[in-house]
């Protein structure tokens, strides 16, 4: 860059900031570019006022009030989480409020650890959550909005309940609607997720332990998956379980559309055979209907024998043999006793 600048006759980069007209369009005949009109970009919109070393040493600005912040001051919550006791609280939630439980989750974790918190916390928020609500929580936390999220709902979660539903009278079908946004449940290696309604592309990416029931997905559902249960019981965009190498997916398919979705380079699909994994996917069903009152949900445990067949259980190699997706799983592994004894 140096040597470039040097040739241009200029020292510093902050010489031609702003400087268009030292750019000149490339002309190259290509069928993906020959309509792109540059000339927005090479509009002079002036020079800027500061450089950039004045703009890098100002000083740092605040983000204002934290609802953790808010939080973490009521007596009850502090009391709670000092001496592991039950509280239940309501918060306002807006769309500037970010990483919203992730210092509450932070105090807990200081404590007692991961898993050493024996109290309760049962938070409400009403409104639009900013990015990254109920990110990094932690057992004993137990999160419900009403309204509906940004991106990256449930990010590193390490365990606790985290609940998503409309408002009421919301005017929408909410199986039909997207209520959270894109990166849902990323990374996570524990607790639950239950959306009433749709998420947004890639859900679930690299979720390791995490279990999760929703209504709909956008685009790479699943991607890089190494752990946990994910259960869709609607639509799915493209590219389904790319890179998924661990934990089991569940998906209803009621109009023979799923199949040529799923990228197949790792998983498998079968259909729910196997005892247990008919138990776990009803049983999670059974606990998002509870949390949700969603009647989508309802409406497939009440004709649960006509539902059941329209579901598609994703499987990677590392679950093969694990009784959620082995249908012959006792038989299989009184084979394996009986080797292991015969080799004795």
């Amino acid at each position: 860059v140096r040597a470039t600048l040097a040739q241009l006759g200029y020292e510093k980069l902050d010489d031609i900031i702003g400087r268009t007209d030292l750019l000149k369009p490339k002309h190259i005949s290509l069928v993906k570019t020959q309509h792109i009109d540059l000339a927005y970009l090479l509009m002079n919109a002036g020079l800027p006022k500061w450089s950039s070393s004045q703009i890098r040493s100002q000083d740092v600005h605040s983000n204002g009030p934290v609802l953790d912040e808010t939080i973490l001051a009521d007596p009850e919550v502090s009391d709670a989480i000092e001496n592991e006791k039950e509280v239940s609280k309501t918060y306002p939630i807006y769309n500037v409020d970010r990483a919203v439980c992730g210092r509450v989750a932070g105090v807990i974790a200081k404590k007692y650890g991961d898993t050493g918190f024996a109290g309760q916390l049962n938070i409400t928020f009403t409104g639009s959550a900013g990015q990254s609500f109920g990110c990094f929580l932690t057992p004993g936390m137990n999160v419900r909005l009403v309204g509906e999220a940004n991106d990256y709902v449930g990010k590193g979660m390490a365990g606790g309940e985290l609940v998503v539903v409309p408002v009421d009278d919301t005017g929408f079908v909410p199986e039909d609607a997207a209520i959270v946004g894109n990166t849902c449940l990323y990374g996570a290696t524990g607790g639950q997720v239950f959306v009433r309604g749709k998420t947004g592309e890639r859900f679930a990416v690299r979720n390791s332990l995490g279990q999760a029931v929703v209504e709909g997905t956008g685009d790479h559902c699943c991607e890089y998956m190494t752990g946990g249960c994910v259960v869709v019981l609607g639509k799915v965009g493209r590219n389904v379980a790319a890179g998924m190498t661990g934990g089991l997916a569940y998906m209803l398919d009621e109009d023979d559309t799923l199949v040529p979705k799923v990228n197949k380079e790792i998983v498998k699909m079968q259909r729910v055979n196997a005892p247990a994994g008919q138990m776990q996917l009803k049983g999670l069903i059974e606990a998002y209907v509870e949390k949700t009152g969603s009647t989508k949900g309802a409406k497939i445990l009440s004709e649960w024998e006509a539902y059941l067949p329209l579901f598609w259980q994703l499987v990677p190699p590392s679950e093969e043999d694990s009784p959620e997706a082995c249908a012959e799983f006792e038989r299989v592994l009184a084979r394996q006793k009986t080797a292991v004894q015969s080799a004795k």
